[in-house]
């Protein structure tokens, strides 16, 4: 008997493994400047690139869950309450 495989909800789960692995050889970068002696502002600046793109990153990752996994675990929701969903999703986008 085959298992049947439900479609994955994480859409975005490719776009953030991308985002990291450039984040990743972004950092390996970083640590040759340094071993480079490169100055600490020039250091400081692709630290914070780094940084952004990780941020980024855990923005999607939790965007995504909450579009499809929240929204599966939830299912059919009254409209008081998908108003709430909805609210939710929104101010996330602010984190």
């Amino acid at each position: 008997m085959t298992e049947s495989r439900l479609p994955d909800p994480h859409h975005h789960h490719n776009a953030v493994v991308k985002r990291l692995k450039r984040a990743e050889g972004h950092l390996r970068s970083i640590l040759q400047m340094m071993a480079d002696e490169r100055p600490c502002l020039e250091l400081a600046q692709q630290l914070h690139a780094v940084e952004k793109a990780i941020s980024q990153a855990k923005k999607v990752l939790i965007q995504d869950h909450i579009d499809h996994c929240l929204e599966s675990a939830i299912g059919q929701a009254s409209p008081s309450s998908q108003r709430a969903v909805d609210e939710f999703k929104e101010i996330t986008k602010y984190l």
